[in-house]
């Protein structure tokens, strides 16, 4: 089972069907998605994922909306039935919110009901990225500044099958999955997003590392070039004794570093110092090259 249906089926285990304000937001989050569609007052909502259609049958009963049915063709489920006079607010056109009136529990409620009517998140031992799409403009930017007041930030695309919201930030991610009670998916996605983050800080590390030792023995060769281009030419005793004990180190020891070179000299020069004369060295050998 994909994380996005094990995400689901956590919601769908949420038990507040005893809160009517609650179930009735929860379908509105439904509706609102691009997975339904309206005719007049018949609604018909689809969906690949059998958690979405319990869970969806069970909002219906607790709204009396028992006239309801469910068809199977392939893979898809799909449930139709029809709006009672006392749930017209179900306004699939335009959700229209009033902050004044604004209560966490409801948000949390429809947010919950958006995500399982059409949210999809990948597993994030592979990438973070989770999105639902609706069925409007007017409804994604009401949930996108819903979201915004509960400081979790989303970015908006415009798709052909709809309008969606996405986040790809693991952080948020995490917080969206804890606003909307998905409190087990909550935690196995902590536990990926620790050792996805740690593998990550490992490779930089050790890229870093590889970069810096790249750096290292690039360095290295070209003072040994150049020593060696001085030999040539017969100019080494023209180096001040400091600079030709430091060529003779570095000759001998061709693959060290200047930590390395530092300790082998007993440390009797400092990192910076030996840096110094190796560019003197080096220095030398340009002018030679240049006549």
């Amino acid at each position: 089972m994909s994380f996005s249906s094990k995400t689901k089926e956590d919601l769908s285990k949420i038990n507040n069907l005893n809160k009517k304000d609650q179930v009735k937001r929860e379908l509105i989050g439904y509706l609102i998605s691009c997975n339904t569609v309206k005719n007049g007052k018949k609604i018909k909502y689809s969906t690949e994922n059998e958690y979405n259609i319990n869970r969806f049958g069970k909002l219906l009963k607790n709204c009396q909306l028992d006239d309801y049915k469910i068809e199977i063709k392939g893979k898809v489920y799909t449930i139709a039935f029809k709006i009672l006079s006392d749930i017209e607010e179900l306004n699939l056109e335009k959700l229209i919110f009033e902050s004044n009136t604004r209560d966490e529990e409801l948000d949390k409620a429809l947010i919950r009901g958006v995500f399982l009517g059409s949210g999809y998140i990948s597993n994030p031992e592979n990438k973070y990225h989770l999105e639902f799409t609706f069925s409007n403009k007017e409804n994604m930017n009401s949930i996108f500044e819903l979201l915004k007041d509960y400081e979790i930030a989303t970015k908006k695309i415009e798709k052909e099958n709809g309008y969606s919201l996405y986040i790809k930030d693991g952080e948020a991610i995490s917080r969206f999955l804890a606003f909307i009670g998905a409190n087990q998916s909550v935690l196995k996605f902590e536990e990926y997003r620790v050792v996805r983050d740690t593998k990550n800080n490992v490779n930089r590390l050790i890229n870093c590392e590889t970069a810096n030792l790249s750096k290292t023995i690039k360095a290295g060769n070209k003072q040994i070039e150049d020593i060696k281009f001085i030999k040539s030419k017969k100019k080494f005793s023209e180096l001040s004794e400091n600079l030709q004990e430091v060529a003779s180190v570095r000759l001998a020891h061709p693959d060290a570093s200047l930590a390395e070179l530092v300790n082998i000299m007993n440390n009797t020069i400092s990192k910076s110092g030996l840096s110094h004369r190796l560019s003197a060295i080096s220095k030398f050998a340009e002018e030679i090259r240049n006549g």
